[in-house]
């Protein structure tokens, strides 16, 4: 018997979708993947708090949610940046917190202070 793994894609709109050939999530094999975001604003909290916005938009369409996210990459240009953001992620995740990771690294446009990338249960 063959096992088929059904893939859902799931469309934010952003501008590099198009531009660079991907989908804000994918669903698969019982996990959701989301991929880097980033979000706009002035202050890296700012940029934070958006960015959770569309990860959250994406994982509510997959069915899922952040109390089931089991791994989440914080990507940043300036590791010194990223402690603003501790209590909006404690927020987010409450008692559920995934495993994380943090690496300091250039990102597509100097404008961007973080990208997050997260994987949860779909």
């Amino acid at each position: 018997m063959e096992n088929k793994v059904t893939i859902r894609r799931i469309h934010s709109g952003g501008p590099f979708e198009a531009k660079i050939g991907y989908c804000r999530a994918v669903v698969a094999g019982g996990f959701v993947h989301v991929a880097g975001t980033v979000g706009q604003g002035d202050t890296v909290a700012d940029q934070c708090r958006a960015a959770l916005d569309v990860i959250g938009k994406a994982l509510q369409e997959a069915g899922s949610g952040f109390d089931k996210a089991v791994r989440v990459n914080y990507y940043l240009p300036d590791a010194a940046e990223f402690e603003p953001c501790w209590p909006i992620l404690a927020e987010v995740f409450g008692d559920n917190p995934p495993a994380a990771t943090m690496i300091e690294c250039k990102l597509i446009d100097p404008k961007y202070r973080i990208e997050i990338e997260l994987t949860a249960l779909a």
